[in-house]
């Protein structure tokens, strides 16, 4: 049956490779299970209700993609987009995370819509490479700082301005109103709690550069233990790690569709759709180039099916309760581990159902530990960075304003859209208008009525 359904001879793998493959993605990848709900649990939501989102939404996309597909490839909600969703959109601009929920369910219907009439395909023809590089080394900073911040490796404080008390004191007199301007610093390697993220960084590095399996989650993992013993970490009384399910805490169908519609998140709704467009597509290929589902045209049989599936996800998502979901680069790992087939896929859903009965244990885990996960996770997307062509300043400057903008705005959104227009003004300027693709003029036109219409 399993022959049949996945064709292993053909791909040339059998069940006990796929089942192996299964397992190594998973293991490269459980660590959101933890990091998920500590970044969304910032933006106000129960980490037992996001745990449960992100388990199920994760287990139950990754099969969709094995049985309907047959690619070896996992989803879960996506790092740098959850990032966005908590800090950017709901803490950020004040948007409640059931409205936030409501404009991730509507881009996912936009993306269904885009990749039914292979829209997608086209945008992701027509935006240059440069930008595609850019935006994912601006999420990896962006995601570097929020890192840094909840490791407390980095400290933010508000400095008076006048720093003088005569300053001071003649403002009071003159009714001037105070002003603070930000302070980042170091924080105090003295706090146990950043020593054990300093650990838990160093710790995570050495396993990732030794090429152990699974070194985000066992570094987690080990790192939380070392916090027990620190004290940092405290275990109740009568403590299990494994329990039944708590469903009783959920966000399933708590998202406010009206309400984002009402409030005109049309930037927010774009940028999760047009983030997750060029990270899936790159995923997608990427992932099934190693796994030699590249026919001899240079096409990937599936491939459209592998994004609507994708695309479902994404509402799917939402209406468990969690940010966008999405393909993971993570899959890769699996590959190399010989996942062929979509067996690989299911093996990895099936352990995602798995991990809701150690909900107790997610639990436990600091920030300490799931700080330098994400500090990780930023260094990875670096890598894009050899990619942009420096050389040639009408691709630098605007992939240079993309990646800048987000992390010191403290906007994905805003990286996103700074490179759109500068790319196509600064190509119009010195004469290569040509080089751009007309439907990045489109989206240009777009960001910069959004921008007026702000304003106003």
């Amino acid at each position: 049956m399993l022959e049949k359904l996945f064709a292993l001879k053909a791909r040339k793998t059998d069940v006990n490779t796929e089942v192996m493959a299964g397992i190594t993605t998973f293991m490269t990848m459980a660590y959101i299970l933890f990091v998920n709900p500590s970044i969304l649990g910032s933006a106000g939501m129960d980490k037992n209700a996001v745990l449960l989102a992100t388990a199920i939404g994760a287990g139950a996309v990754t099969i969709m993609m094995g049985l309907f597909v047959n690619y070896p490839i996992a989803l879960a909600p996506g790092m740098g987009l959850n990032a966005f969703y908590a800090f950017t959109v709901v803490i950020g601009m004040g948007v409640s995370w059931q409205v936030a929920l409501g404009a991730v369910f509507i881009s996912g219907l936009i993306f269904i819509l885009l990749t039914v009439t292979k829209v997608r395909q086209l945008l992701v023809e027509g935006m240059p490479a440069s930008l595609k590089h850019a935006i994912s080394v601006g999420i990896g900073l962006f995601i570097t700082i929020i890192g840094l911040k909840l490791s407390g490796l980095m400290s933010i404080r508000l400095s008076l301005i006048p720093p003088t008390l005569e300053k001071l004191v003649a403002a009071h007199g003159n009714g001037t109103p105070l002003s603070f301007e930000t302070i980042i610093e170091m924080g105090k390697l003295a706090d146990k709690e950043v020593l054990l993220a300093v650990f838990g960084l160093l710790f995570i590095g050495v396993l990732i550069a030794r090429n152990i399996k699974g070194s985000m989650l066992i570094g987690i993992l080990v790192t939380t233990i070392l916090g027990v013993v620190m004290g940092v970490v405290k275990i109740p009384a009568g403590f299990s790690p494994v329990a039944v399910p708590d469903f009783s805490q959920n966000a399933f169908f708590a998202l406010d569709i009206m309400g984002a519609v009402h409030m005109g998140l049309l930037t927010i709704i774009f940028t999760f759709t047009f983030v997750e467009l060029f990270d899936t597509m790159g995923t997608l290929v990427g992932t099934a180039t190693k796994a030699g589902l590249m026919d001899k045209n240079g096409n990937f049989p599936g491939i459209g099916k592998a994004m609507l599936v994708d695309a479902t996800g994404v509402s799917l998502g939402a209406l468990l309760g969690t940010s966008t979901i999405t393909a993971y680069v993570e899959s890769a790992a699996g590959v190399g581990a010989g996942g062929r087939s979509g067996l690989t896929a299911v093996v990895c859903g099936l352990l995602f159902f798995a991990a809701l009965f150690f909900s107790p244990l997610a639990g436990l885990i600091p920030d300490a530990a799931t700080a330098p996960a994400l500090i990780i996770v930023g260094a990875l997307m670096m890598e894009s960075v050899r990619h942009i062509d420096f050389g040639d300043f009408t691709e630098a400057l605007p992939a240079f304003l993309t990646i800048v903008m987000m992390p010191f705005t403290y906007s994905i959104a805003n990286g996103v859209s700074a490179g759109l227009v500068v790319y196509p003004l600064v190509k119009l300027i010195t004469g290569r208008g040509r080089e751009v693709h007309w439907i990045i003029y489109v989206l240009a036109v777009l960001v910069v009525a959004r921008f007026v219409f702000l304003a106003e």
